[in-house]
């Protein structure tokens, strides 16, 4: 009866995470691959079905606020589409053992730069 339990408190703190515009995916996919044994493959899938309500509320809220850069945002979604086309294909193509340690690496390096700019701050 709790194995609902903790996917369901990863997924409330991610969700909370994500509205504090924290990265909560980011967390849900590494609470996924290791603590819940959820395979790279599986957990990316998930992650974006996590984050595409997420991103077209904040999507809708950004639009009705006056807040969206209409030239960059026609700039910007080509590519941005183009570029995840061919992730996903890569993601499909290469073993999930092979993708771990690249998406360690950035993990790390993109928390080193948070704590880097975070330091900066403070000074």
């Amino acid at each position: 009866m709790t194995q609902w339990l903790l996917p369901f408190l990863c997924g409330l703190g991610a969700g909370v995470l994500s509205a504090w515009g924290i990265g909560g995916g980011t967390l849900l996919l590494v609470v996924m691959t290791l603590f819940l044994g959820v395979d790279q493959h599986t957990a990316q899938g998930i992650n974006l079905l996590f984050f595409l309500p997420a991103a077209g509320g904040a999507l809708w809220r950004h639009w009705k606020g006056g807040f969206l850069d209409r030239p960059t945002w026609k700039a910007a979604v080509p590519p941005a589409l183009a570029a995840a086309l061919l992730g996903a294909w890569a993601a499909a193509a290469v073993d999930a053992d092979a993708l771990r340690r690249p998406f360690g690496v950035c993990l790390l390096l993109a928390g080193a730069s948070l704590l880097r700019n975070t330091r900066k701050k403070k000074t």
